[in-house]
């Protein structure tokens, strides 16, 4: 399906970040959504300067702000590449403009609302859970990619856990 977005007439603009470069800041709106050609991103907010890692994105993901991209306000979100990262961006209006181009078209954005909405709910279990090594069989579970592409130290972030904590799960 996201071929099919790719294909869809819709204007992508290609565009490179450097590691560590931002997609997004806090305080801006974003009126785009990106497809990750290469590379990995990761979508965090700052809590009294702390970082909290929320989500992951890589080779062959949509992400999205979604809260400003859906209401069109300003985020508290970052989006920040991790390494070198490739991406195709559209616009919000050319994307509305594509799912509303059909009945196909429409499912195919409900199916990624659904999709991002279910992520969401296992994301807020896993937050609930206080061990820290069932959070981590979850996420392994959930997506063996991400240990393969993100540094172990956003990912104990993620996992709200010490990289020390993070290694010693990861070696039983």
């Amino acid at each position: 399906m996201v071929e099919q977005l790719l294909q869809s007439g819709i204007h992508w603009e290609k565009k490179e970040f450097r590691r560590n470069e931002f997609l997004k800041i806090s305080g801006s709106t974003d009126t785009h959504i990106y497809f990750i050609e290469k590379g990995s991103v990761r979508i965090f907010m700052m809590d009294e300067k702390e970082e909290r890692i929320i989500r992951f994105g890589y080779t062959g993901n949509i992400i999205v702000s979604l809260d400003s991209f859906l209401s069109g306000k300003p985020s508290d979100l970052y989006i920040q590449a991790i390494k070198k990262t490739t991406v195709q961006m559209a616009s919000k209006n050319d994307f509305y403009n594509f799912i509303r181009s059909g009945e196909e078209q429409m499912e195919f954005w409900m199916k990624i609302l659904e999709d991002l909405v279910l992520q969401q709910l296992e994301r807020e279990k896993d937050l609930l859970i206080n061990a820290p090594g069932e959070r981590f069989e979850r996420v392994l579970k959930r997506s063996p990619k991400l240990f393969q592409e993100i540094p172990n130290k956003y990912i104990a972030n993620y996992l709200r856990m010490s990289p020390e904590t993070l290694s010693r799960l990861k070696k039983s």
